[in-house]
């Protein structure tokens, strides 16, 4: 039987063989999650022996790496603003840069929160669990994704604060809300090909909506002033380069104090935007 630290090591060149970008770091995970363990517990096991039955865990978790499955869709977690968040591949993997979008969110006070398009529904939980008693709904498109959405509202104890929606957009939302959050779809149909091989296991529909990337942003455009409440807030994560399309259409639909804010890496993530008075 082999020892924790020779079945890593062999891990590690496995997945550093396939390209994987941090070979370590994500074989040290899939060894976490074998052995049913915090990732900051593995280097306690390293010198014993590993079980069998964990063995054939950590085996299956390296193949399923090796194809490029993303590491949240093989352990069924993804931390995100510092909580653990339920991930399937019907869902968006939850990324560092949205929580961009969360800090502007925290800002301000906010009563009433809409998310469109919600997928794991991680803006939405997030922002309930920072700010009680707001309270709000959060859509998508896809049953499964609102499944999800439910188990991480559940888990993180917003359920009672979450209304969950089957929604083509604004299409089945009533009322007004001070806080409209998106992380839509953006990916054009020609930056597809280039993404890397993890991001094309996650769902199509919620990388790109087709064409020049921006169909999501016509939609927001079209309801967000109708849907706010006067000086309401429209947070929308955008891709690198679609700052200038993305704030030219919420100006267009008379949405004022257009600002575009920057993730950690320096690249614009975020366009926000207020109703008028």
């Amino acid at each position: 039987m082999s020892t924790a630290r020779a079945v890593l090591r062999t891990g590690v060149a496995r997945l550093a063989a396939a390209g994987v970008a941090d070979p370590a770091r994500d074989a040290r995970l899939l060894l976490a999650h074998a052995m049913d363990i915090a990732p900051d517990r593995v280097s306690l096991i390293l010198p014993d022996a590993l079980p069998a039955p964990a063995a054939e865990r950590f085996e299956a978790a390296l193949r399923r790496r090796e194809a490029r499955h993303p590491v949240s869709h093989i352990t069924g977690r993804r931390a995100f603003w510092g909580r653990d968040f339920t991930v399937t591949p019907d869902v968006l993997d939850p990324r560092g840069d949205t929580e961009t979008l969360i800090a502007e969110a925290l800002n301000a006070p906010f009563a009433r929160l809409l998310d469109l398009g919600t997928g794991s529904g991680a803006i939405a939980v997030t922002l309930l669990a920072e700010r009680p008693p707001a309270r709000g709904v959060a859509t998508d498109i896809s049953q499964a994704a609102l499944d999800v959405a439910g188990t991480n509202a559940r888990r993180l104890g917003v359920s009672d604060r979450l209304e969950l929606l089957r929604s083509d957009w604004f299409a089945a939302v009533a009322g007004r809300f001070d806080l409209i959050v998106s992380n839509p779809p953006y990916i054009s149909e020609a930056e597809m090909a280039g993404l890397a091989p993890e991001v094309l296991h996650e769902p199509h529909l919620a990388l790109t909506p087709g064409g020049d990337g921006l169909a999501a942003y016509r939609a927001i455009a079209a309801g967000a002033r109708d849907t706010l409440t006067p000086g309401g807030r429209l947070l929308v994560e955008i891709g690198a380069s679609q700052a200038r399309s993305v704030a030219a259409l919420l100006e267009a639909a008379g949405l004022l104090s257009l600002t575009v804010l920057a993730d950690l890496d320096g690249h614009d993530r975020v366009v926000a935007a207020r109703a008028p008075l």
